[in-house]
């Protein structure tokens, strides 16, 4: 007995779990070149239910994997490649400054020689200039949680809309289980029926327009939102 729950995903490119994931990287990084301040980063993604901040999780993996990931995909997609934050994050902090996780005590944080007291890199603010470092409103923290749960659930629905997933029982089980999506919500695919799908692509829209095309739905979630057709 493994004890694990399986599920069932098509071969494809980062199959489900490592697309939805590598969002709640992403997100982080486009905000880190807007100027938000990385403390703040870190606690809104705590905020939002999951388990690690979006910083301390890739220092944990060490920053080498999603660095030569990005370099993999750039050399398999050529032309169609679309470069985004993290390319930019991730040649500062490892190319740049050879800053490669908590494996040799230097990501985006700092790390004491025996890994047990880290406090993050003064050097991020080299990123950007600061935009937002200190007290500001509700309705920008509801945002900030937003771009990052939003993010991961629209990535489950375009897997879901590609048809990698096709059960979304098994995509909230999927993630909650496989990469400890917030439990409060029953998973990326219960969230936005929790939401309700209108009201939910409306609001990407609206973040689509602030922040940019990532956050745009596609066809199947704006003919459900139409038909007033659910998931479940």
């Amino acid at each position: 007995m493994i004890r694990k729950t399986p599920i069932s995903v098509k071969d494809s490119r980062g199959f489900y779990t490592s697309r939805t994931i590598t969002c709640y990287l992403e997100e982080p990084c486009e905000m880190l070149v807007e100027g938000i301040a990385p403390a703040i980063i870190e606690n809104i993604g705590l905020m939002t239910g999951m388990p690690v901040g979006p910083l301390s999780l890739p220092d944990a993996i060490g920053l080498e994997l999603p660095y030569h990931v990005l370099d993999q995909t750039k050399r398999d997609l050529g032309d169609a490649y679309k470069p985004t934050a993290s390319d930019t994050v991730l040649k500062f902090l490892v190319e740049e400054n050879g800053r490669h996780g908590r494996r040799n005590g230097k990501g985006f944080y700092d790390y004491s020689e025996d890994g047990k007291d880290k406090a993050i890199w003064p050097g991020l603010a080299g990123l950007a200039e600061p935009t937002l470092t200190d007290a500001f409103s509700d309705d920008v923290k509801d945002e900030l949680k937003k771009r990052i749960l939003y993010r991961m659930s629209l990535e489950a629905a375009r897997c879901m809309e590609e048809g990698i997933m096709t059960d979304p029982r098994e995509a909230d089980v999927g993630a909650t289980l496989g990469f400890g999506f917030p439990k409060w919500t029953g998973g990326p695919i219960s969230l936005i029926e929790q939401i309700g799908i209108e009201k939910f692509v409306e609001e990407c829209d609206a973040l689509a327009d602030r922040h940019g095309e990532r956050f745009r739905p596609g066809p199947m979630l704006r003919t459900m939102a139409s038909e007033g057709r659910t998931f479940y």
